[in-house]
């Protein structure tokens, strides 16, 4: 359970920042739109939101949800269509009843027999995917074999209701319901029961998300929805929305000072200073068509781009230029040759390393920025990507489906002692190694995702894990992938990463 003193101390830095497009009505109720007592509960329940943790706390009585009627409070905001909840949540103290229940909860109406769905954790650690699938009909369950989650998401895709829960750092177990035929616009939210009319329980929820996926027929790379730039403490695993947008903003650095986080957008770069949460363009001159390949030099005083330049027939080239921006960014890479995509400098900034397409492969490069001479460091028909320098300067991570799935890798600056990392069903990119040297954070694919692909708009992993391998922990749940995590990202201090994940 993570308490509100230990999560008060996580992210003040940003607390100031919190710059979001939501309805009036999230000035006191977050992300909600009302809240109510269902059924006949003898005890009034209770809702708050806290803006500067992005947290709430319930308390409610109620005899049960169960049977064909119910008795809970509610926190609810109406939805249509398909979406994507998922939240933290614990039951605060001991409690009364091992069968209080606390989780997401979607009801046809606010009448106690409502037809209802809800991804449910019980006090004695039961969890379950519960439904009434018509208006006072016997309520159902799935159980699910995972006790006292700490993590709970509830996703409809048309007709089919699916949950998906997890204790903190352990993949989703999942189960799921697609017999039910409830209207496209239902009330959405939290339901917490004591299970007991005679007590008052309470629960707390963070990290939590209300998501609208991008519709199945969306053109990758040419239709977006929006953006929540994210701060994770890595400590306490507590989330922060920092900056909510309705545009595609990508692959956040965090600068130097601590100051600020530079992301793209629309193939221009941004700075966005975490105290005044003011966005800028950062000057790139006729670099205007960048994709999210930006990097900053150790020293930070750099940033390397890969610009998709009409003067090599729209190949992605390496530039360089300082970190204030220029009206003439520095070529690097040499006019003629294939695809350049950047990924990291070495720690003294006297060469980058980047994805190669050369004669119809792609691989990985070294290319030295006074003189443009490249040195190949892998050689594989496959996909070898995401390279960067430990800080010391020893190694390079990266990742590379060479194996069949694509794995978290590891070589000398040389290109020689190639080791393989992660060994698991997971697609591994994006490696990136905290400024103390000690650990790699990375960006992982379920198994239905080809190997080769990152793509926008999907379930990923953020996971940690030490830099010389071992078993990873998951540190996030999102909604999000090309974009999210593709460049170092980690606070100077290596105690919080940025991220971005999306939304419509």
């Amino acid at each position: 359970m993570k308490t509100a003193a230990l999560r008060a101390s996580a992210i003040s830095i940003v607390a100031c920042a919190l710059f979001t497009i939501m309805p009036s009505y999230a000035q006191h109720l977050g992300q909600f739109a009302d809240h109510a007592d269902i059924g006949a509960v003898k005890h009034p329940g209770q809702f708050s939101y806290n803006a500067e943790q992005q947290s709430y706390q319930m308390s409610a009585s109620g005899a049960n949800m169960w049977f064909d009627t119910d008795e809970l409070h509610f926190a609810w905001a109406p939805i249509k269509g398909d979406f994507i909840v998922r939240t933290h949540m614990a039951f605060i103290g001991e409690g009364v009843d091992p069968h209080r229940k606390m989780g997401w909860h979607l009801r046809t109406s606010l009448d106690p027999q409502s037809a209802q769905v809800t991804a449910t954790t019980h006090g004695d650690g039961l969890t379950a995917l519960q439904f009434r699938p018509k208006h006072g009909a016997p309520t159902e369950e799935y159980r699910l074999n995972v006790k006292s989650p700490q993590v709970i998401q509830l996703e409809r895709r048309g007709d089919r209701f699916i949950m998906s829960a997890a204790r903190e750092g352990e993949p989703f177990q999942v189960t799921s319901v697609s017999h039910l035929r409830l209207p496209e616009q239902v009330y959405l939210g939290l339901a917490l029961s004591a299970h007991n009319p005679e007590v008052v329980e309470r629960a707390e929820f963070w990290n939590l998300r209300i998501i609208r996926p991008a519709p199945a027929a969306f053109v990758p790379y040419q239709d977006y929805i929006g953006s929540n730039l994210e701060i994770l403490d890595l400590e306490t695993q507590h989330r922060q929305i920092v900056y909510r947008t309705g545009e595609s903003i990508q692959a956040p650095n965090w600068t130097l000072d601590g100051k600020a986080l530079i992301f793209n957008s629309k193939g221009l770069l941004y700075r966005f200073d975490l105290q005044s949460a003011k966005v800028s363009e950062i000057n790139t001159g006729f670099a205007n068509n960048n994709n999210n390949d930006h990097v900053l030099s150790f020293d930070g005083r750099q940033i390397g781009i890969s610009h998709h330049a009409e003067s090599e027939d729209g190949r992605s080239t390496l530039y360089t230029l300082p970190l204030a921006g220029s009206d003439q960014p520095r070529q690097v890479t040499r006019p003629g040759v294939g695809h350049s995509y950047l990924h990291g400098f070495s720690p003294d900034a006297s060469s980058m390393i980047f994805t190669g397409e050369r004669g119809g492969q792609y691989d990985i490069y070294s290319v030295d920025i006074a003189s443009g001479e490249e040195t190949q460091l892998t050689d594989t028909p496959t996909l070898d990507d995401g390279s960067e320098y430990s800080p010391d300067g020893r190694y390079i991570y990266f990742n590379s489906n060479r194996t069949g799935t694509m794995q978290l890798w590891r070589m000398n600056p040389d290109g020689t002692g190639q080791v393989q990392l992660t060994f698991d069903a997971y697609n591994d990119w994006f490696p990136h190694v905290s400024p103390d040297g000690k650990q790699l954070v990375f960006l992982s694919y379920m198994a239905d995702i080809d190997s080769g692909d990152h793509p926008f708009y999907r379930h990923v992993y953020l996971r940690q894990m030490p830099v010389d391998g071992g078993d990873p922990r998951i540190i996030a749940y999102v909604y999000g992938g090309q974009g999210t995590l593709n460049v170092p990202s980690f606070s100077p201090d290596g105690r919080y990463i940025a991220f971005v994940s999306n939304t419509q």
